[in-house]
């Protein structure tokens, strides 16, 4: 849709995400008004915490709701996130009235399908591992029930990401990378793709559609292209037995536990990695948006530097 001349709210624009959508709403001509803790990289700037005010929406014509309490929180941390993923919620949709809302969720609120189908708006949310997929379900039930379109990428990717690359890095000992059962067929999200959709949605009929990257990438292949362009180095899979990784998981939760600090490998970051999910694109598709990017050019962008040429196939 058109947003020359509009201002658009964008919650969260100091993070990853929010910082992206900002920057694409400002390139098409939008005033952009980021509302959290930390200004955004551009447009005006309103402090909002989003665990316990209420946001500044005067003036705003259209909202892009990113704010959120995100990873994989230490044992008894999780009361955060329910303050920001679905009391800040609640705030947020108040505050909003009649404006158009667009609410970014994730895939992470579903229970994938036996069989390993690609993954449909309709399909069951629950099962959830954590507190982040467990709030954010939350959170989406209250977008839905205000009229918001609510958006599902799958991990989201790009330059600048503050968690998916720092994680796969982290877990590289030696020249290898372990990762839990066979390999399998994932959706990935890159950061541009999940702006766009954003900037599209607020023309879209009400409701839940998932977004991600044209198709989806096998994992291995992609784990290994994206850490030998990181790196500059070659890196092999080394396949790990699911229960041995849910196990190594629960001895991690329980030390974090013990410290008060973020695990270094939860059950929830297994079962992202151990099952295959293909989310469907074609609700999206049904209001004209298509993907534009994908992991071919993080990796060049990543590569730039090093001497590796990674694929992913």
């Amino acid at each position: 849709m058109g947003l020359t001349g509009l201002r658009v709210a964008v919650t969260g624009a100091s993070g990853f995400c929010g910082g992206a959508v900002a920057r694409a709403a400002a390139g098409r001509g939008a005033v952009v008004v980021g509302l959290g803790r930390r200004p955004g990289p551009v447009g005006q700037h309103r402090f909002w915490d989003a665990a316990g005010d209420q946001p500044d929406l005067s003036g705003v014509d259209i909202v892009v709701h990113l704010a959120a309490a995100v990873g994989d929180p230490a044992p008894g941390a999780a009361a955060r996130f329910e303050a920001v993923n679905v009391a800040g919620t609640a705030r947020l949709l108040a505050a909003a009235g009649g404006r158009p809302v667009v609410w970014v969720s994730s895939g992470s609120v579903y229970r994938p399908p036996a069989g390993g189908r690609p993954v449909i708006e309709d399909d069951p949310v629950g099962g959830h591992r954590n507190a982040y997929a467990r709030t954010k379900a939350a959170g989406e039930r209250l977008a839905l029930a205000a009229g918001a379109v609510v958006l599902r990428p799958r991990a989201v990717y790009g330059p600048g990401d503050p968690h998916l690359l720092p994680r796969l890095r982290r877990a590289v000992r030696g020249g290898t990378v372990p990762l839990p059962g066979p390999d399998a067929p994932l959706s990935l999200t890159a950061v541009a793709n999940l702006a766009d959709a954003c900037l599209a949605a607020p023309g879209w009929p009400a409701g839940a559609y998932n977004v991600a990257d044209a198709g989806p990438y096998q994992r291995d292949a992609a784990v290994r292209a994206v850490l030998a362009a990181a790196t500059g180095r070659p890196v092999r899979v080394v396949h790990v037995p699911v229960r041995a990784a849910r196990l190594a998981a629960a001895v991690a939760t329980a030390v974090a536990a013990a410290g008060r600090t973020e695990p270094r490998l939860s059950r929830y970051a297994v079962e992202q990695l151990a099952r295959p999910v293909v989310l469907d694109l074609a609700k999206a598709a049904e209001q004209g948006w298509r993907p534009r990017e994908s992991l071919t050019g993080f990796l060049a962008a990543l590569q730039a530097g090093h001497g590796c040429a990674p694929t992913v196939g």
